[in-house]
Parts: structure tokens; C-alpha cells; sequence
């Protein structure tokens, strides 16, 4: 049973009320920072109609060590943190949402853990935008994935030198997703750094006018 870490954090809710809402965006914070921060980007990437719910991690972190580290390392944090986003897609569902009208997008370590969530429930979501991120792991194990995302558009976009986050591993992000279906628009900088840039936001709206 996975252990409740993250589950009873609160989550910050803006835009459409439910009951009105007809998509959604699911917004997850890189270590260190906060629902409130992430939830700004509701402000840049607007659509009527949309609900965007930023969840808060326990301490401000989903999980300890560096994405790239072995599954095990980062765990029983990893689970519920992935736990977490499928409860508040379970949500949505409720309240008359479907999966092809979520957005799952996050910054840092947000994005790798909306990119490890989609992949593994692959379906035709509303969108996946991943910000500097990739799919977590020591190595991408392609056994973790099942489903086909069926055509979702998927934005990656990263610095080529970002510390924090391997040029390589979103490549090797950008061709598993592809393989399992997903229409992936991938963008490398030079000297953006570790943050995210007005052409990644740019990219994002086409993402989210597709819905």
C-alpha cells in the first residue's frame, strides 16, 4: 500500500469552478517551490472554460533524489506523488472531465513527474507539457509503459547545459513517447537555462488551443 506522503497536502484551485469547467490542467511544482508559483502559469496559458488545480508536495519536494537515480532511491515519495496526480485525475473524471480534456503539465521536477504519470497511464489526454523533464529513472525501462496516448500532443522543452536535467534523457524522453504514440514537439536551447522561456510558453498555448 503506497504510503500517504503527499496525499493530504492541500491543492490550489483557479479558473473555472467545477460544475462549469469542461478542461482541465493538472500543475506540478519543481522541488523547492510551491502550488502558488506553479499556478501562475494559469495566467499565461488561459482557456476558457479551464480549471487548473496546483497540487503542493509534502516539504515542498514530490521525491529526494535526482530524478536520474534509480526508481527504488526515490521511494515510497515517488508513488504517492504519483498517486496523488491519479487521484486528482479521478477527480476530474467525477466532476465530468475526461482524460482527453486534462492537460498534465509541470516544471522541473514537476515535469519529470508529469511525464512518468502519462506515460504510464498512456491514453489520449489533453495534453502533456513538460518543462525541462524527463521519464524517471536510472534508465528509461519501456516495461513501465502500457497504452497507446493516441495522437496527444506532448511539448518538451529543456536547455541543452541545464544542470539539472540531461539533454540525453529528454531525447531519450522525446522517443518513448513517440513510441507509444504521443505527436511530441521537442525543443533544446542554448542558454535558456533552468527555467521556463516565453517560446516554451509560446508552444504551449498551440498544445492548449488544441483541445
Amino acid at each position: 500500500m503506497t504510503e500517504r506522503i503527499h496525499e493530504n497536502q492541500r491543492a490550489l484551485v483557479t479558473g473555472a469552478p467545477f460544475g462549469e469547467a469542461t478542461s482541465a490542467m493538472i500543475l506540478l511544482h519543481g522541488r523547492g517551490s510551491s502550488a502558488e508559483d506553479i499556478a501562475g502559469l494559469a495566467d499565461v496559458l488561459p482557456r476558457e472554460g479551464m480549471v487548473y488545480i496546483a497540487p503542493q508536495a509534502a516539504g515542498n519536494t514530490w521525491y529526494p533524489y535526482r530524478f536520474i537515480e534509480p526508481i527504488h532511491a526515490n521511494e515510497p515519495y515517488l508513488s504517492s506523488a504519483l498517486a496523488t496526480v491519479g487521484a486528482l485525475v479521478e477527480h476530474l473524471k467525477g466532476q465530468g472531465i475526461a482524460a482527453d480534456k486534462i492537460v498534465l503539465a509541470g516544471f522541473s521536477q514537476g515535469a519529470c513527474l508529469a511525464a512518468e504519470f502519462a506515460a504510464r497511464h498512456a491514453q489520449r489526454w489533453g495534453g502533456l507539457l513538460v518543462f525541462s523533464g524527463g521519464l524517471i529513472g536510472k534508465e528509461i525501462d519501456p516495461q513501465r509503459y502500457r497504452g497507446s496516448f493516441d495522437g496527444t500532443p506532448v511539448f518538451i522543452g529543456c536547455d541543452a547545459q541545464d544542470f539539472h536535467i540531461p539533454v540525453a534523457r529528454v531525447q531519450e524522453t522525446t522517443a518513448q513517447l513517440r513510441v507509444l504514440g504521443a505527436e511530441v514537439t521537442e525543443r533544446i536551447y542554448q542558454g535558456m537555462g533552468h527555467t521556463i522561456s516565453d517560446d516554451e510558453i509560446a508552444e504551449a498555448r498551440k498544445s492548449v488551443a488544441r483541445l
